[in-house]
């Protein structure tokens, strides 16, 4: 009988045991925000998130001083939230909720933070349009309205991408004005059929000297066909290659070799504009608003392809022009009709190179290593 009572108190002592050591102790739920409650300077576009560990989030939210609550969205565990939309500059905003842990407990969601004032805003504008075709050299352009003081954290912002494998770079150019610029260029032209799709995330980008950036940009554009002109000024003829085929060849005047004014610039142009008719003016050359038909420019310094009647007897013999290309009216009017922004124009064998003061596209006359080396984030 003894034993047996014996035997009955070690079960008993057993369960409470076994039963005290299965218990698993609820650890308190913890919430934590980030930007985190007391932060200032805060960018707008900064991800706000509010997680909890050991437990749910209930009701949460975010609202500016206004009391607007910011959009959001809840995981499907109910461990964390997001804010899906941007805040805004220079706005206080506060976290509100409720989380919930294992044991039923509740814990509220509170603190608050604020984001940067900017001095000022800097817009920027790309040179490509949405839904464009552009020729194989077409560098991408992104020109602000002011100078640009932390160029690297403005770079982080830019993405290029491209459907077919291409290494390219941006590269930062003198300011224009006071005014910065940045393009994109690939190291050879690009394929054929590329598309290109460019995100520059310039909202919440700290531009340095107290600006940030104004607004988003975003391009989706695709590269034509590979057409090529080959502009040998010895040769006093114009050749367009077409996708590797020669699909024009005229006689063409080139810039006069004997006054360095009126040289026509060796290097790589790229087609920038097109108009049926332009007025030229060079009033130390004795001209103004001279009419021009079918006139492609291929630089700021005055180069384009047109037609000049009054150079057809020399086309195909000697340069005379003041720097443009002259071709016929009718060969001047078919290669107009074929050309696209981006469409390169290699001028060889003239005796001065083009450089920076022959306009704003030089891109493809400065080395690649040289290009690599002027980006922000080398």
């Amino acid at each position: 009988m003894r034993m047996r009572k014996v035997l009955s108190v070690a079960l008993l002592i057993w369960i409470v045991v076994l039963v005290v050591g299965c218990r698993v102790a609820t650890q308190p739920q913890t919430v934590a925000t980030s930007p985190p409650t007391g932060a200032t300077e805060v960018s707008p576009a900064d991800p706000v998130t509010v997680t909890v560990d050991n437990g749910k989030l209930t009701q949460v939210g975010l609202t500016n001083t206004e009391g607007k609550s910011v959009a959001g969205a809840l995981s499907e565990d109910g461990h964390s939230w997001t804010a899906t939309e941007p805040l805004g500059y220079g706005k206080s905003y506060t976290y509100v909720g409720t989380a919930t842990g294992a044991d039923g407990k509740t814990v509220p969601v509170t603190g608050s933070f604020s984001t940067v004032k900017p001095q000022a805003l800097v817009s920027g504008t790309l040179n490509i349009h949405d839904g464009d075709t552009v020729g194989v050299a077409a560098p991408i352009i992104l020109e602000f309205d002011d100078h640009v003081a932390d160029q690297a954290a403005v770079q982080r912002a830019l993405r290029v991408q491209t459907s077919v494998a291409t290494e390219g770079s941006w590269a930062w150019l003198a300011d224009d004005n006071g005014r910065s610029r940045v393009h994109w260029r690939s190291k050879d032209y690009l394929q054929a059929g590329t598309q290109v799709t460019v995100a520059a995330k310039l909202y919440g980008a700290n531009h340095g000297d107290g600006k940030w950036g104004q607004e988003d940009l975003n391009l989706r554009f695709t590269v034509g066909r590979a057409q090529i002109v080959k502009a040998d000024v010895t040769s006093h003829r114009l050749v367009v290659v077409r996708d590797g085929k020669v699909v024009m060849d005229f006689p063409a005047s080139y810039g006069l070799g004997s006054d360095p004014e009126r040289v026509t610039r060796s290097g790589t142009h790229v087609v920038m504009s097109k108009s049926p008719l332009f007025l030229m003016s060079n009033p130390d050359y004795g001209y103004v608003n001279f009419p021009s038909h079918w006139s492609v420019r291929i630089s700021n310094n005055g180069e384009f392809i047109h037609a000049n009647p009054e150079t057809t007897g020399v086309q195909g013999s000697a340069n005379v022009t003041h720097g443009c290309v002259n071709l016929s009216t009718a060969n001047a009017k078919e290669y107009f009709d074929s050309a696209i922004f981006g469409d390169p124009v290699e001028v060889t064998s003239s005796r001065i190179a083009m450089s920076p003061a022959d306009g704003d596209i030089y891109d493809w006359t400065v080395p690649w290593d040289k290009w690599v080396s002027t980006s922000a984030l080398n």
